[in-house]
């Protein structure tokens, strides 16, 4: 209320209302920033007041209601969590273009978040060769194929996050192969990614580690079983991913990984022993 108050027309209203949020606590203005139905006042007055105050610029950050822009204003506060938060929300990341520009200048981002928020300046276009397979695989008639490509090929980094979230699946299958982790990111978190999509995903041989690493840290791919053996049966999934996932494996299919010669010479063998194990233990 207060913070509405600050911005009434009354200047003398508005006066006394930002003479008494100035001596509240911190403490008060996060457990109000926190709700889903805060009001746009108070994101606003924290945004250009109270952003500075320990906590406030991550309470912007992870509470969806508040307008990008806003969050955009107090970025230099944000601490790596606040970031994470961002990161993990790339439809709201990329919805303001601001933002996106602010955050690769936070302080508070981690070496890792670092290297990720780089990517908003890399520019670099998927490769001829991969574009053309992507499409040929995502889209079979030649017309609409080439239109998809020249429709790629045109778009900057920015704009090719917002297709890879809005697009259709044709544009994601030609997305994913994209050479910026931020665009791989957002083909995963797309609202309208289905879960047969992630297993034809899981299975592919020419995508890059950070794809794989994202759908095995995503805890809803994680419930599906086919995504996990497609995972442990691709010879390009990270070994400490395959490892990881592989006691997740029924018998029949920890059986027949042992006997594929596709994959890491360490994950047949433990596979292999792990299946014996399973054996003396039923014996029992």
């Amino acid at each position: 209320m207060l913070a509405v108050l600050a911005a009434d027309a009354d200047a003398v209203i508005a006066e006394r209302a930002r003479g008494i949020l100035v001596t509240l606590p911190a403490e008060s203005f996060l457990a109000a920033l926190v709700r889903p139905d805060a009001d746009t006042h108070l994101f606003k007055y924290c945004a250009e007041h109270a952003s500075d105050k320990p906590g406030i610029a991550d309470a912007l950050a992870k509470n969806e209601s508040c307008p990008a822009s806003l969050v955009a204003h107090a970025a230099r506060h944000l601490t790596s969590s606040g970031i994470q938060a961002l990161l993990d929300n790339m439809e709201r990341l990329s919805s303001d273009d601001h933002l996106a520009m602010a955050l690769v200048q936070s302080q508070g981002a981690t070496a890792e978040q670092q290297a990720l928020l780089a990517e908003i300046h890399k520019n670099e276009p998927i490769s001829e060769k991969d574009l053309h397979e992507a499409a040929k695989e995502a889209e079979p008639d030649p017309a609409k194929r080439e239109t998809l490509i020249k429709k790629v090929n045109r778009m900057n980094v920015v704009q090719r996050l917002t297709l890879a979230l809005k697009g259709d699946r044709e544009a994601r299958m030609i997305l994913i192969k994209d050479p910026n982790k931020l665009v791989q990111r957002c083909v995963l978190q797309s609202p309208r990614l289905t879960e047969t999509e992630v297993e034809g995903f899981a299975k592919m041989t020419n995508l890059s580690e950070e794809v794989f690493r994202t759908i095995s840290l995503t805890r809803k791919f994680m419930k599906s079983y086919v995504i996990v053996k497609n995972l442990v049966n691709n010879p390009k999934t990270p070994l400490d991913i395959s490892l990881r996932l592989l006691q997740r494996l029924n018998a029949n299919d920890l059986k027949l990984l042992t006997t594929n010669k596709n994959i890491p010479d360490t994950l047949r063998s433990i596979a292999l022993k792990m299946q014996r194990q399973r054996t003396i233990s039923a014996l029992k």
